[in-house]
């Protein structure tokens, strides 16, 4: 029976992919920033729930100790913790820009590093980093949320060049909104003074919610194909795009070139 690590397990996309996975015969290791977190997965058979805070790297050390001393085999590691921040440059503060940069890119940074040890010594490994849509286009709102997902990709397509001799496969997976309350929890910036910002924070979230709704079936695509990645992990470095949302704007990026792409974006989202 393989095994899976996942961040960010307590709820959303995480939960799903504990879930999933458990019921497709993994033993999955849940891991969350505090275990009362853990009520609705904890009794699922094949999950064991851990407390791990992805920012620190003394609870990661932490958890990987004990982790190690009931599975001593991890397969796979899927860096799925992550936190939303919608602000203007000006109106940001020092502490959602720390929070979001700690969690959504030094936080995979850090679990990397923690386990490539462990999957050195196996001979094997697999590392799944969630990434985003965000990561590879630039809407408005999301200065901050983008960089840091933009970051994962460099970070894991490098990473991936010092893997190859030791068997360890390196992937991001890119999806748009899945209907979890995940834009619900988003930090924002407050509303200000300044009418246009807010006029475009509202048309934002609206519209980012909108689409949450509407992707109904994207958590279900999500699950099954991190499931499928799991189990056949390749040699060289892969990006996998999951549904409608992030499919067309990748290709639509890549077609138009920024100019086209940016000026299409003003029209639709911006104006």
């Amino acid at each position: 029976m393989k095994t899976v690590l996942i961040t960010g397990a307590s709820s959303g996309i995480g939960k799903a992919t504990a879930l999933h996975f458990a019921n497709n015969g993994w033993q999955v290791i849940a891991t969350m920033i505090a275990l009362d977190e853990s009520h609705s997965i904890k009794e699922v058979p094949n999950i064991s729930c851990y407390e791990l805070d992805v920012t620190c790297t003394e609870s990661i050390e932490k958890a990987k100790r004990a982790i190690l001393q009931t599975f001593p085999t991890i397969d796979v590691l899927i860096n799925n913790a992550g936190v939303g921040y919608r602000s203007f440059v000006e109106l940001s503060d020092d502490q959602n820009l720390e929070r979001i940069v700690s969690i959504n890119w030094l936080g995979v940074v850090k679990m990397a590093r923690a386990f490539i040890p462990i999957f050195r010594e196996q001979g094997c490994g697999q590392i799944i980093n969630i990434s985003s849509i965000a990561g590879l286009v630039n809407l408005p709102l999301g200065s901050f949320y983008h960089s840091t997902k933009q970051a994962v990709e460099s970070f894991s397509e490098c990473m991936a060049y010092e893997l190859l001799d030791f068997n360890i496969s390196v992937a991001t997976v890119q999806f748009g909104n899945a209907p979890t309350n995940f834009q619900n929890n988003a930090a924002k910036s407050d509303v200000s003074s300044i009418a246009s910002y807010n006029r475009l924070m509202e048309k934002i979230t609206q519209t980012l919610q909108e689409k949450s709704a509407k992707n109904k079936n994207l958590t279900r695509k999500i699950t099954h194909k991190l499931l499928e990645i799991a189990e056949n992990p390749q040699q060289s470095f892969r990006r996998y795009s999951i549904g409608f949302d992030a499919q067309a704007m990748k290709i639509l990026r890549a077609r138009l070139g920024y100019r086209l792409f940016n000026r299409i974006i003003r029209k639709f989202i911006a104006s």
